[in-house]
């Protein structure tokens, strides 16, 4: 009896239906999980999250938001969303939140996630959203050929105060500048009426109110999880926001 059962728990572990300990697992209830970049970023951030989803059997999908026009992210989200095989968990950060809100709005996407994500009501777009609270930064800055982006001289600060100085020199340097127009883009639609939403609210954020957060957030009656960390949590603390990715996989059953 003993070889029987030592034998079924290594067969469990080798196909992942249990851990070293021998403590049954079970697959997550939705694998699937699309995640939308925020603006002055791109995807390549979100590698640890998307590792510790990976090792835990999900299949992540990151987008790469060009942010010309809000009608353009949302298109590029949506195709994504297509080509997964199942039900799929939407993650956005900052103005991918926007996006999700939209793109959302499928019968494939059964949970929302955002982290430190704006989440607008339908006929809201993100300037009038995010200027209906003080900031606690002013630090975008207009181009003369109607693009937006994050002063330099600031992003260590107000945009990812909790990651070392080498690596936010070199994401204020590199980063993907926002449209006006995408700003200003009205949404015909919110998912998160319809859909379950979970929330990651930023409390060190210099980037988006996190009283703001806290008033969207709990506006749309998402599940939050407060986090001590910057804009930029997806990086500082990855396990924390993949945590919440979790909960909203296996929180629609």
């Amino acid at each position: 009896m003993r070889t029987l059962s030592g034998l079924a728990i290594a067969l469990a572990i080798a196909t992942g239906t249990a851990t070293a300990a021998g403590a049954t697992t079970s697959a997550p209830a939705i694998k699937n999980v699309v995640i939308v970049p925020g603006a002055f970023v791109d995807g390549s951030g979100w590698r640890v999250v998307h590792d510790i989803l990976i090792h835990k059997g999900y299949s992540v999908t990151v987008a790469q938001p060009r942010i010309d026009t809000l009608a353009n992210d949302v298109d590029e989200v949506a195709d994504l969303i297509r080509r997964q095989d199942g039900p799929v968990v939407l993650v956005g950060h900052s103005y991918g939140g926007v996006v999700i809100t939209q793109a959302g709005n499928r019968d494939k996407v059964k949970a929302l996630v955002y982290v430190a994500g704006v989440q607008p009501d339908v006929g809201e777009n993100l300037s009038q959203v995010v200027g209906s609270m003080p900031s606690p930064s002013n630090d975008i800055v207009p181009t003369r050929d109607g693009h937006l982006y994050f002063d330099p001289k600031k992003f260590g600060e107000d945009f990812a105060g909790d990651l070392s100085k080498n690596r936010t020199d070199f994401m204020a340097v590199s980063q993907v500048p926002a449209s006006v127009g995408a700003f200003g883009a009205t949404l015909p639609v919110a998912a998160w009426h319809t859909k379950p939403s979970w929330a990651v609210l930023t409390t060190e954020d210099r980037a988006l109110s996190p009283d703001l957060q806290r008033w969207m957030y709990q506006r749309a009656g998402s599940k939050v999880t407060e986090v001590k960390a910057s804009h930029a949590v997806y990086i500082s603390q990855p396990e924390a926001v993949a945590k919440v990715i979790e909960d909203a996989a296996n929180g629609v059953r």
